[in-house]
């Protein structure tokens, strides 16, 4: 078992100007290589920014913002330094960055007046792209100007590659230079190469955590193992919204390894925790509690009730969220219309590392170590229930077992719930929450329920000129931090992402949106709006091809025409398919989708009985702009693919009488190894600003799978999960 030790704070260079300079040495664990502690022997080091260091050891510690949790943003941004740096990629190491906006903040997320550290909506190397390359840039001028004071030579005279600085027959590692770079100033501006220069970006590199993460020594929130410990498990509340009235720990305690039994309760949560020397001891402790609670206030409808109030409403007017021409009125006089609804369910995250967070108590202060995905939220949400400043809040950066939105909590939950179990203690011990898989799947915070109607107007040659959509479901935002900047007008823009902004050439194109309160938690998940707008849209374009008797693939082309990234991405996926090209017992549906400012089209091909068909291949084309890393945005579109296909094959949290149903695996399964189809990815070339990868392929999946079932029955999915619609896979 891995244990943390705390590093103590240097002071470094300070520096102004656009490069987003300032210097900080996090107190947290270095996800460094092989994943080992940081050395507190720092002595030496050059720290020109607040994202690199460089030892006299030759190594270059790349601080990064974003937590590294399968997306690849732990090698990805370290090739931003080394790209600019001209290091060997054999010395880059990576290191998770301490709580700190102002250094580390979002630059798509965060304004002057709002800095926010964190990670989701595929930001990380979109925000990160020229921080990073002025960053390494930066550095490099800088041991340059050592080398060059050093051998008395013009800067002009000297070149760096593979992390070597040389002139004639001078030359000199990183390390080597370190000490005399530091002294150097840091420079306002810098030049940052042409692509045609690139020698890392676009190319293939291994990931800095492939090894830790293969041989064990990666240090999860699980790893961690302070002094004096103890483990908490929490008994929850059964119906949301209910709250503890009152609770009997008597059996617990006659377990052996418990500790303490305490009640807590927070804006997010409230419940029971078991605090003992170890997880089973805790769970069985909690397992054995007995609780009253008071279910006045609590949520009790089920799933169809739910649905079937949004139904009702999806046949009243809403807020308008984009409104093009007289859709209404096209509607009307159009020679021909066409209806359809689509139905989601709420959907678990089912990451496979469960909730867990680890918090230290000390006088006026609080640490806490977690696989950290919205630090300045979680920060300041911490301290506000503590009664401390910000400032007084650290948190240790740990790697974590994916997410999917999970851990980028508005409200805190899980984090705010380690805190206050440790409160109260009064800060005795420290403490690890660990939420078991049963207590992730039912303790809340699901993508939303959806309802979707649609209808289409045709003219007499079948050309699409009105479409009408309307959206029920409910708001992630409403009652966060974010409402005031990301709900307009009523609008939470993630409700309707991918559908207000559809991309098809359709002259009276309107979509309203219901957003009814409902009291089951929600919050993101991978790909937000688009996981539901995207399937509404991309299946009611191929039920409007197959009523005109148009090609599903020429149909979206045809509408593309003001849209060439779109339609190139379409291509590109079509072309490599053989679409147009019949194969044997093989049908094929097409889908593409915009979401987070990456361009996605997925081809699916099925084949076998129509009853339980098989799924033979996904050919998915992708315009992310410059590809920094070709084998990490296949592995996200293979990921995203996979996470997508276990929502639509599966995927359902359903409520009756308002508790949550499911409770693990055997009944919200998740895709397996020998279910994941032949995927083949390619890559649009671009010199476009580069893009988010780790969602844009979810949304794009499901939509083409059900276009492939479309064409192999004629008969249209428009509930999800597909199971639930009696369409099991081979």
């Amino acid at each position: 078992m891995n244990t943390i030790r705390n590093l103590s704070r240097r002071d470094f260079l300070k520096a102004s100007g656009g490069l987003a300079l300032g210097f900080y040495l996090p107190q947290a664990l270095a996800q460094s290589g092989p994943g080992r502690t940081v050395s507190t022997d720092l002595a030496g080091d050059f720290s020109p920014n607040a994202f690199i260091r460089i030892s006299p050891d030759n190594t270059v510690t790349v601080i990064v913002k974003h937590v590294e949790m399968g997306q690849g943003t732990y090698t990805g941004l370290p090739t931003l330094v080394a790209e600019e740096l001209d290091a060997d990629w054999s010395q880059i190491r990576a290191e998770g960055a301490p709580a700190d906006a102002k250094r580390y903040n979002n630059l798509i997320w965060g304004e002057a007046q709002f800095e926010a550290q964190g990670t989701g909506g595929s930001t990380a190397l979109a925000n990160s792209y020229e921080q990073l390359r002025k960053a390494g840039a930066a550095a490099r001028a800088m041991l340059v100007a050592a080398a060059a004071e050093k051998w008395q030579v013009p800067a002009s005279q000297i070149k760096v590659s593979k992390g070597v600085v040389f002139s004639g027959n001078k030359k000199a590692t990183f390390g080597e230079l370190a000490a005399d770079a530091a002294k150097q100033p840091v420079p306002s501006d810098v030049k940052l190469k042409d692509p045609k220069d690139f020698v890392l970006i676009g190319k293939p590199a291994v990931r800095t955590d492939a090894r830790a993460k293969s041989n064990g020594s990666a240090i999860f929130t699980q790893d961690v193992k302070l002094p004096g410990m103890l483990t908490a498990v929490v008994l929850h509340p059964p119906r949301f919204g209910a709250t503890l009235k009152s609770f009997d720990a008597a059996k617990a305690k006659q377990i052996k390894g418990v500790e303490q039994v305490v009640a807590f309760s927070t804006p997010a949560t409230n419940g029971v925790a078991v605090l003992a020397k170890d997880y089973w001891s805790a769970k069985k402790g909690r397992d054995a509690l007995t609780a009253e609670w008071d279910e006045s206030a609590a949520f009790r409808l089920g799933s169809s009730e739910i649905m079937n109030d949004y139904k009702k409403l999806a046949a009243t007017p809403g807020l308008s969220a984009r409104k093009d021409g007289d859709a209404d009125t096209a509607l009307k006089g159009a020679a021909k219309t066409l209806e359809a609804a689509y139905e989601f369910p709420y959907l678990a995250h089912a990451s496979m590392e469960p909730m867990n967070c680890v918090v230290k108590l000390g006088s006026g202060s609080c640490e806490i170590w977690n696989g950290e995905q919205f630090q300045t939220v979680d920060q300041a949400t911490v301290a506000t229930f503590l009664g401390l400043d910000a400032g007084n809040v650290s948190i240790h950066q740990l790697y974590a077992e994916g997410s999917f939105g999970r851990r980028a909590n508005p409200q805190s939950d899980f984090v705010l719930e380690a805190a206050a179990i440790a409160k109260a203690i009064n800060g005795a011990a420290p403490v690890k929450l660990v939420w078991g898989r049963e207590d992730d799947m039912r303790a809340g915070f699901y993508r939303p329920i959806y309802y979707h109607t649609l209808k289409a107007g045709l003219d007499a040659q079948g050309n699409l000129i009105a479409w009408k959509h309307v959206i029920v479901g409910q708001s992630i935002l409403t009652g966060t931090a974010f409402e005031a900047m990301m709900v307009k007008d009523g609008i939470d823009g993630t409700s309707v992402e991918g559908a207000a902004n559809l991309p098809y050439a359709i002259p009276n194109l309107a979509v309203e949106l219901h957003t009814p309160k409902v009291g089951v938690p929600v919050q993101w998940w991978r790909s937000v709006g688009s996981t539901h707008n995207a399937f509404a849209t991309e299946c009611f374009l191929d039920e409007i091809a197959r009523a005109t008797k148009k090609d599903p693939f020429e149909l979206r082309r045809s509408l593309l025409a003001e849209h060439p990234r779109h339609r190139a991405a379409l291509e590109l996926a079509a072309q490599k398919a053989g679409w147009g090209k019949p194969k044997e017992g093989v049908t094929r549906g097409i889908a593409v989708h915009e979401s987070f400012n990456t361009i996605v089209a997925q081809v699916v091909e099925v084949s076998g009985k129509q009853s339980s068909p098989r799924i033979e291949r996904v050919v998915c084309a992708v315009d992310c702009g410059v590809a920094v890393n070709p084998n990490i945005i296949a592995m996200q579109m293979e990921s995203g693919i996979g996470f997508g296909l276990s929502a639509a094959l599966a995927g359902a949290i359903t409520l009756k009488e308002g508790v949550v149903e499911q409770s693990n695996f055997h009944d919200y399964p998740v895709l397996r190894m020998n279910q994941m189809p032949k995927i083949e990815v390619f890559i649009v070339p671009s010199q476009e600003k580069p893009t988010g990868v780790g969602e844009p392929a979810t949304p794009v999946i499901a939509p083409a799978l059900a276009n492939a079932i479309l064409a192999m029955r004629g008969k249209p999915i428009r509930a999800l999960p597909m199971s639930s619609q009696g369409v099991t896979f081979a």
